[in-house]
């Protein structure tokens, strides 16, 4: 970590929280040619790196080691409090300090071409060790074994400079590269839903069956019983992230012994880091750690449920991956939930159209089932106060995507496709961070009274309309 940087963003305070946590010292770089990239690759890495995503505020700073050891015990079912529970809670904080260090980011771009198949890709990890963005080369089946993936540790993060300890995948040991994945939030609902829909595709259980869920134990998380059919908790699970809807089906998956099951298929498909470990059967609950996910292989899973024809790549089992790990009914009913997402706030934030802040993001159009009469927006009783007519009038493609957030994690995952007349987009774009609502930007004004508050840097959407804008470039250059 240089020095100079470390003035940037508060030298003072952070070696106070330095005294306080300990010293650390951060590992080198290798001082080693870079190998050739993509043109996608090199663009992500210098736009989060231009972005200057260590520029946060933290609005309940970790200071002592006794409040770090806290986090390891608050780490379970993170997902419990709402946006307004922690809003008001760091309205009550003493006062905001620069983020303790270079914060972690984790993104992944798979550019598509007309028959949807991954033509070019980019994931670039951002951390401590990385605080310019590393560039992760991939071979052609779009697959790394030169990351030593880690699982998130809250308090590890401060106290440890950001290096996990708990492996994801193992025998990475000589890896180059050593990241701890940030928590994937409520983006581990794609996971949940792709479990459902393949018991769907095996005549389990079917769409329209009805679900009690019993939980034997209550969480806050997840909420007492509730009876409903299996397609409106995907579709409550998926367009307004309801997390009780989401437990009822990680339960359903646990009663039909099918989440060990699911965790092979995603090792089967290559898609490594992508696990659904240490849940509750007893009620769909404990959310936590051991639920891991990458950009790389979500943004792959994203590729599968879009659908492709043939072999899309080849897993390092030697096994073939083709779509159709999915019926093509399951595939269009996953993508028109993604498509009808309420949450348009994170690489998109046409729920705030026309709003000085946040910045504006990836160009959208929001699902007509959330627009009022005044053209305001209102998922879950989250009202945005903001006409999103104009921005839909203007809009150049769909999002079919889904977020996640909790105080260290922000996360947002989809497919990006052009509405007809604009220019062609057609890629896949992934984001995991640490950067929840935590971490604000300085200039982030307050919330109206009754409005929905802004929960993300507006870096993130910053993020999403420059690589959504070399897209549209890149698109245009290729017909000439």
């Amino acid at each position: 970590m240089q020095i100079s940087r470390l003035c940037n963003r508060g030298l003072v305070g952070l070696l106070a929280a330095g005294a306080l946590l300990g010293t650390f010292i951060a590992p080198a770089q290798a001082d080693t040619d870079p190998p050739p990239i993509s043109a996608i690759a090199d663009k992500l890495q210098q736009t989060m790196d231009g972005l200057r995503f260590q520029d946060v505020i933290d609005t309940d700073p970790v200071t002592t080691a006794t409040a770090a050891r806290a986090l390891t015990a608050n780490s379970v079912d993170k997902d419990a409090k709402t946006p307004e529970q922690r809003a008001k809670t760091y309205a009550a904080a003493a006062g905001n300090q620069p983020i303790f260090q270079q914060p972690q980011l984790d993104v992944t771009v798979i550019e598509l071409d007309e028959n949807n198949r991954p033509v070019s890709s980019g994931t670039v990890l951002m951390s401590p060790q990385y605080p310019h963005g590393k560039v992760i080369p991939v071979d052609k089946n779009f697959h790394t074994s030169d990351v030593r993936w880690r699982q998130w540790d809250d308090a590890g993060w401060y106290t440890n400079h950001a290096q996990g300890t708990i492996d994801v995948v193992p025998g990475r040991e000589n890896a180059s590269t050593d990241f701890m994945l940030p928590y994937p939030a409520s983006v581990l609902k794609l996971m949940i839903n792709f479990g459902v829909l393949r018991l769907v595709d095996k005549g389990v259980v079917k769409l329209d069956d009805t679900y009690a869920y019993n939980p034997t134990s209550v969480s806050s998380l997840c909420g007492g019983a509730s009876s409903d059919t299996i397609r409106n908790y995907v579709d409550a699970s998926l367009t307004w992230s309801s997390n009780g809807a989401s437990c009822a089906l990680l339960k359903m998956l646990w009663d039909h012994g099918a989440v060990d099951e699911l965790n092979q298929t995603f090792q089967d498909l290559g898609l490594e880091t992508l696990q659904v470990k240490e849940t509750n059967p007893a009620n769909g609950g404990h959310w936590s750690n051991p639920v891991t996910m990458s950009s790389l292989d979500t943004a792959k899973l994203l590729t599968l449920i879009n659908g492709a024809p043939g072999t899309v790549w080849t897993a390092p089992n030697g096994k073939a991956v083709t779509s159709d790990v999915l019926s093509p009914s399951s595939r269009a009913f996953f993508k028109k939930e993604l498509a009808d997402q309420g949450m348009n706030d994170v690489l998109s934030t046409t729920n705030w159209c026309g709003a000085d802040y946040p910045a504006p993001g990836i160009p959208q159009v929001v699902p007509s089932r959330w627009i009022a009469a005044d053209g305001s927006v209102t998922v879950d009783g989250d009202a945005y106060q903001h006409d999103v007519r104009p921005c839909n009038a203007n809009a150049e493609v769909t999002f079919a995507h889904k977020t996640g957030l909790v105080s260290n994690s922000g996360s947002d995952a989809g497919i990006v496709r052009s509405l007809p007349g604009k220019d062609g987009r057609n890629y896949i774009i992934a984001v995991f961070s640490n950067l929840g609502d935590q971490y604000q930007d300085p200039n982030r004004p307050p919330t109206a009274p009754g409005a929905h508050p802004v929960a993300y840097s507006e870096k993130y959407a910053q993020l999403g309309l420059t690589i959504d804008q070399y897209e549209a470039r890149h698109y245009l250059a290729s017909r000439r």
